[in-house]
């Protein structure tokens, strides 16, 4: 597998600029997923790695090959890349394994050669069972299997994909993240996946991009994104937390209990620098609160199955998201210990 490299890549569609300066490496066989909001220019990169848009400044390197630059394009077809798209795009006419087949039937191959490659293609999504079927005829989550399936046929170097799930209910969506996360382990294959859902991105990929206004505002594995935000657009972005103004800490630095507690307490003027608090760092306690406590008033309460999720209101005025095992009455009164923050840059 090839590594893929994007070197201040910019991309302008008259006078606005849907991608700026963005550079990424991503190594041979990693899952990366290019996360952001409607309009962010995640689906413009996906495009320009595709060849379907050329580059205004900046270079994109496959290996040591240039596919694109202010003066290079490689047409798509000459990439070595394959794409999913979120509409599936099979053909209505034509079995699973024609569809699956079609891109090397183009490039000439037939008979036994062809009928192996459509084969192993259709066993590492599998759907070997499912070769003479109808697309009409397969669920979405099928479907969706049956265009990876086309996209691996051809054996390319980077396969990408413009947010293939959007298209699913709730469940399917969930059963099919586990057939690309076991996909990605029995091919080894570079994926560069785009998607708007957080939670999908966190699921799946081993780095994400996250990307605001076409520039990249943080990259690292979701592990680093939850419990390390750089800005307090990201944190609000990822996961579910609070942010919270207090008198203590530096961005970029984790903040711990007692320190955490008295920056809370200090006077509203000192209370400067954000921080983030996720709920899973929060104890509730309905007993009168300690010296080393915050008082907060329930605002609502939410059944999720395991627990329950509690709105907060602090003495501040600042909102509190917290995890309890029972549910206090809305109105009443905790006492609330925060364990952990981490502190935020502002944002730019």
């Amino acid at each position: 597998m090839a590594g893929l490299a994007i070197d201040r890549v910019t991309k302008r569609f008259g006078e606005h600029t849907a991608v700026d300066a963005l550079s990424l490496e991503i190594k041979p066989g990693e899952f990366v997923a290019l996360l952001g909001p409607s309009g962010c220019g995640k689906t413009t990169m996906l495009r320009m790695l595709a060849g379907f848009e050329t580059v205004d400044e900046g270079r994109i390197q496959l290996a040591d090959r240039t596919l694109a630059s202010a003066d290079t394009h490689v047409p798509p077809e000459q990439r070595h890349m394959a794409m999913v798209f979120q509409s599936y795009a099979l053909w209505p006419h034509m079995s699973v394994a024609d569809n699956v087949g079609y891109p090397i039937k183009l490039r000439g191959l037939r008979g036994t050669a062809y009928q192996l490659k459509v084969q192993q293609a259709l066993a590492l999504v599998e759907l070997e069972a499912y070769a003479e079927r109808m697309p009409q005829a397969l669920s979405g989550g099928q479907r969706q299997r049956v265009a990876l399936a086309r996209c691996l046929v051809s054996d390319p170097s980077v396969v990408l994909l413009d947010e293939p799930l959007a298209n699913l209910d709730r469940h399917l969506r969930a059963t099919m993240e586990h057939s690309f996360r076991d996909f990605h382990q029995r091919t080894g294959a570079t994926l560069v996946y785009v998607t708007h859902d957080q939670s999908e991105a966190m699921a799946l990929a081993d780095k994400i991009a996250v990307m605001k206004a076409g520039q990249l505002v943080q990259w690292g594995t979701p592990e680093t994104l939850y419990s390390k935000p750089r800005t307090v657009w990201v944190a609000g972005f990822i996961g579910q937390g609070s942010q919270l103004k207090v008198a203590a800490g530096h961005p970029g630095k984790h903040l711990e209990g007692a320190d955490l507690m008295r920056g809370l307490n200090a006077i509203a003027t000192e209370r400067t620098q954000s921080v983030l608090v996720r709920p899973e760092h929060i104890q509730i306690s309905t007993q009168t609160p300690a010296a080393n406590q915050l008082a907060a008033q329930v605002e609502s309460v939410i059944f999720r199955g395991e627990r329950y999720e509690l709105s907060l209101r602090l003495p501040s005025g600042e909102t509190l998201l917290a995890y309890h095992h029972s549910a206090p009455d809305p109105g009443s009164q905790v006492a609330v210990s925060l364990h952990q923050g981490w502190c935020l840059e502002p944002d730019q």
